[in-house]
């Protein structure tokens, strides 16, 4: 038989069969003439031949790229649209032994996650970045991107790119070569089977920079897209290489490996006992830890505070979750407002428990805390049958009652205003929340109230509401 040699074949690093779907499991969705087909074959083939298999971790965002988490036999992590730098950074900081890439296409890149590319380059990050430039958005219809051609149309430039309109393509190469950082930068293209093997080599380079620790490298493909430009695939290719060129030249844009420093190491992360005192949460009394006295009875209170912008909505339940925390509970805290200052709807959600926390989220709140009527109507039917129910008005409406639950109303804004401000109805309805269900924290509250109100007349103001809030409770639950 005659002596042969394999000079192709499938790389190690993609997966035997794409389970993407269920038939043409040897496919990739790509279209026909497609270049990520080529840019994936260029990373993988160069994982392959660098033994790093088993440390590459591939970070993919939203985009045509989208699946590639079923093509390659690495780590993989999706990300939201534009954010493959930064997870890419978390990912590399918390397991700097591996090989970190970030896959990126120009609209995910250079639109949306333009801050994100910009402050990983700019900090050096020791992660390798390859961006496909094929000029349009391909995945959503083929809207102009940033790096769209002057005069070439697009769903949303059908007269074509204007300068004086959309402004020019952006050079993402020269636009981080005025950088300090980076290392490595690098512009080629797959107009040619020429193009594609110069093309593999800057993927080869960009990966050992990585690899020799030396810090940002980024590697620009001006990459075909048949489909969306509308052109058979053999015109798509020397559509790269006669025009995309023009604007982004090919070649080493910036190159410093031969005197860029290894990146040091990052610093050891403190041991946990001492974070407390590194955050300034340490106290001269911190209270009992999770399973001590205060926290033998299981504590699940899922609460809800909602109202208008300028109420005091995220500060009452902070104060919550500092209190629960200075009790050694486990607490969660996530604020949700609209973009104005004063008017605008405003809730959050607070979790305080003795066991661990699953989701910050709280779509059944057991406690509601409602400063308005508009929040009382709406989140009082997803209010748990049992619960409480805290309205700050001097009755409940009549067709707001529901008898499964203990509704205390009273106009805490009009007390609050009696003892000196308005503004402190939300620490009245704190204090009616502690005298109606009392909770292993309620101690902690005035240490949080002294460490979160820094002017004395507001902290005595809110000191004299809380006990203002907890008499009007006892008075509205005798009668």
């Amino acid at each position: 038989m005659p002596e042969f040699a394999v000079l192709h074949e499938k790389p190690h690093s993609f997966y035997s069969l794409y389970e993407r779907k269920g038939e043409l499991q040897h496919q990739t969705h790509y279209c026909p003439g497609c270049g990520h087909g080529i840019v994936h074959k260029l990373v993988a083939r160069a994982i392959d031949e660098l033994g790093i298999q088993n440390r590459a971790i591939l970070v993919s965002p939203v985009g045509c790229s989208v699946f590639a988490y079923y093509y390659f036999d690495v780590g993989n992590v999706q990300v939201a649209h534009g954010r493959a730098p930064a997870v890419a950074t978390g990912v590399k900081r918390a397991h700097p032994e591996s090989i970190v890439i970030s896959y990126q296409g120009d609209g995910d890149l250079a639109a949306i996650g333009s801050a994100e590319i910009l402050h990983a380059a700019n900090r050096g990050e020791n992660i390798t970045v390859f961006f496909v430039n094929n000029a349009i958005y391909g995945m959503t219809g083929g809207q102009m991107a940033p790096t769209t051609l002057v005069g070439q149309k697009s769903t949303t430039s059908p007269f074509g790119r204007n300068v004086w309109n959309e402004g020019s393509p952006i050079k993402v190469c020269e636009l981080l070569n005025a950088l300090d950082a980076p290392v490595y930068l690098e512009r080629v293209a797959l107009g040619s089977n020429k193009q594609i093997m110069a093309a593999a080599r800057a993927v080869r380079r960009a990966l050992e920079v990585q690899m020799r620790g030396q810090g940002f490298s980024l590697i620009e493909v001006l990459s075909p897209c048949p489909t969306i430009w509308k052109k058979d695939p053999v015109e798509a290719q020397h559509w790269v290489a006669e025009e995309l060129v023009k604007t982004f030249p090919l070649g080493v844009v910036r190159d410093r490996t031969k005197d860029a420093p290894v990146r040091p190491a990052s610093a050891a992360p403190p041991a946990l006992d001492k974070i407390p005192g590194i955050l300034g949460l340490e106290q001269d009394d911190p209270g009992p830890t999770v399973g001590g006295p205060a926290a033998r009875e299981p504590v699940e209170l899922a609460v809800k505070v909602a109202g208008f912008g300028g109420q005091g909505v995220l500060l009452l339940g902070e104060v919550l979750a500092e209190a629960g925390l200075a009790s050694g509970l486990q607490v969660s805290w996530l604020p949700s407002y609209g973009p104005e200052m004063r008017s605008g709807t405003s809730n959050c959600h607070v979790r305080i428990a003795t066991r661990p926390i699953a989701s910050p989220l709280v779509l059944r709140p057991n406690v509601l805390l409602a400063m308005n009527e508009p929040s009382l109507r709406k989140f009082l039917p997803t209010v748990e049958p049992h619960g409480l129910v805290i309205y700050n008005g001097a009755a409940c409406p009549a067709d707001c009652l529901r008898p499964d639950v203990t509704l205390i109303a009273a106009p805490f804004a009009q007390l609050a205003d009696g003892l000196g401000g308005a503004r402190a109805a939300n620490i009245a309805m704190l204090g009616a929340l502690l005298e109606a269900a009392p909770v292993p924290f309620e101690s902690q509250v005035p240490n949080v109230l002294r460490k979160l109100v820094r002017s004395p007349k507001w902290l005595e103001i809110d000191l004299a509401a809380l006990a203002r809030g907890r008499q009007a409770a006892r008075q509205e639950v005798a009668s």
